[in-house]
């Protein structure tokens, strides 16, 4: 990928991260990035296209933290991860997660959109259900889609609420009625 293409993809999620859906244009994306006008169309033709572009980007960004998280050897790891995990996308990457939110309301509205989300969230959701099923899970289909609820959850209260509640007890219960 060309440092242009990051620089107008990293500015298209300040942008919608700061400002919501409608801080987001070519314009102001070229602006944010601070390079000439008309570049983020050369990568991006169309606002459709600007959007599953940023859509993919943040999957390929948070790919590797989840792949990471989600190769537990135990239940506790499992939480650990989880903990730290939900830690890193709400404080370190809270702009890529609150950028990602917006878009998933955006979804709501756009088709084309939703299935690049989809298509996301089936990609990191892959490793989950390995996960679960090396540690017993009865249905790892059932449990990824529980704790990924419960993971989404914990993550728009985080964001949207900036609520700091310990997320430990929430992810030992459904973790381990999971894998019960």
């Amino acid at each position: 990928m060309t440092p242009i293409r990051v620089r107008v993809l990293e500015a298209a999620i300040d942008l919608l991260a700061t400002g919501g859906l409608r801080a987001l244009t070519h314009v102001r994306v070229d602006e944010r990035a601070d390079l000439p006008k008309g570049s983020t169309s050369n990568y991006f033709r169309t606002r459709a296209a600007l959007l599953i572009g940023v859509s993919e980007w943040i999957v390929e960004q948070e790919l590797r933290p989840v792949r990471v998280a989600f190769s537990p050897r135990s239940p506790a790891e499992l939480i650990d991860a989880m903990c730290t995990l939900l830690e890193v996308t709400t404080h370190e990457n809270r702009d890529l997660t609150t950028a990602r939110l917006v878009l998933f309301m955006e979804a709501n509205h756009n088709a084309e959109l939703r299935e690049a989300l989809s298509r996301g969230r089936a990609a990191l959701g892959e490793g989950i259900v390995s996960a679960l099923a090396e540690l017993g899970a009865r249905d790892p289909q059932a449990a990824t889609e529980a704790i990924a609820a419960c993971f989404e959850g914990l993550l728009l209260h985080r964001i949207a609420r900036h609520d700091s509640t310990d997320p430990r007890p929430i992810f030992e219960t459904v973790v381990m009625g999971a894998l019960a």
